[in-house]
């Protein structure tokens, strides 16, 4: 206030904002792992002569494009980062108090009084990668999906001979030709009535959304391959009719195991209209033409 008398208090600052930004340069969440607290910066107080208080400074958490962001309570998406630069607020800052210049009247033109400042809000959210890859493998348990993406790329996914030995998704990058490459995705491996959240059936099938090209796998010694093939392509169609619309390529895995002879039998099974190989990971047949029909789809995307 001043001397004479007048309202003279400035505002006060806006409190710093939770802000995240999608990156496509990351493919994880690892570097927020050990960071559970995330604190703005409080805003200043307003002074006198009308001087506005300094707001907060904002804090910027770089997430990889496909972070969704969910209420911890209530489950609810808030919003999903999806492009690069693509900037949402998590947690807003709190408003910044008025001066009592704000409040002067005619009757009373020294107001003793102002308007304080919102507190910052202090909440939980969960962040979650629906996993960002070129290629995503789609198969029932013990399909070889581990097997390929260990053969033909730099991971090292856990493998072995029994149900669900893939827990969460792993990622692969598959090197191409003239130094080329693209990254695959091997899953948790899907069942039947997965849609309804059967085995890893949710986990398996939130991640499958964020693939280009579906590539179903289905073993040659499989008793019935066109039925497996039905129930991999009705799970996703519960889970979502869109995934549909995705290209999609069929490999028979495991033809270390068939001569071809067998291979001509089992043509008759096959679904109609979907472009199919057959291939071993084990002794690498097929898995060069295997990659040409994957990067052929990627470029036409």
């Amino acid at each position: 206030m001043t001397s004479k008398g007048g309202p003279d208090g400035g505002d006060g600052g806006q409190g710093g904002a939770i802000i995240l930004k999608g990156n496509k340069q990351l493919w994880t969440l690892l570097h927020l792992k050990y960071r559970k607290h995330v604190i703005a910066e409080d805003g200043q107080n307003g002074a006198s002569n009308r001087k506005s208080g300094s707001a907060g400074q904002d804090i910027i958490l770089e997430v990889p494009l496909g972070t969704i962001a969910r209420d911890v309570e209530t489950g609810k998406v808030h919003f999903e980062i999806t492009e690069e630069g693509e900037t949402v607020v998590l947690t807003p800052g709190g408003r910044g108090g008025l001066g009592n210049a704000h409040f002067a009247t005619p009757t009373n033109q020294t107001p003793r009084y102002a308007q304080p400042g919102e507190p910052g809000l202090e909440e939980w959210k969960i962040l979650e990668l629906k996993v960002l890859a070129d290629v995503g493998l789609v198969g029932f348990p013990n399909a070889g999906k581990s097997t390929l993406l260990a053969s033909i790329s730099a991971a090292k996914p856990e493998i072995a001979d029994y149900p669900f030995t893939t827990l969460v998704p792993n990622l692969g990058m598959v090197p191409y030709r003239d130094h080329r490459s693209f990254i695959m995705a091997d899953i948790p491996g899907i069942i039947e009535r997965a849609h309804e959240g059967k085995g890893l059936g949710h986990r398996f099938l939130r991640h499958i959304e964020r693939n280009a090209l579906l590539l179903f796998m289905i073993p040659c010694d499989a008793e019935n391959i066109r039925q497996q093939y039905d129930i991999l392509e009705n799970e996703l169609a519960m889970y979502n009719p869109e995934l549909l619309d995705k290209p999609r390529l069929l490999a028979i895995t495991k033809c270390d195991l068939a001569d071809e002879e067998l291979m001509r039998l089992l043509e008759p099974e096959l679904p109609a209209g979907v472009e199919h190989l057959f291939i071993s990971a084990v002794s690498g047949f097929n898995l060069q033409p295997l990659k040409d029909a994957i990067w052929k789809h990627l470029d036409q995307e």
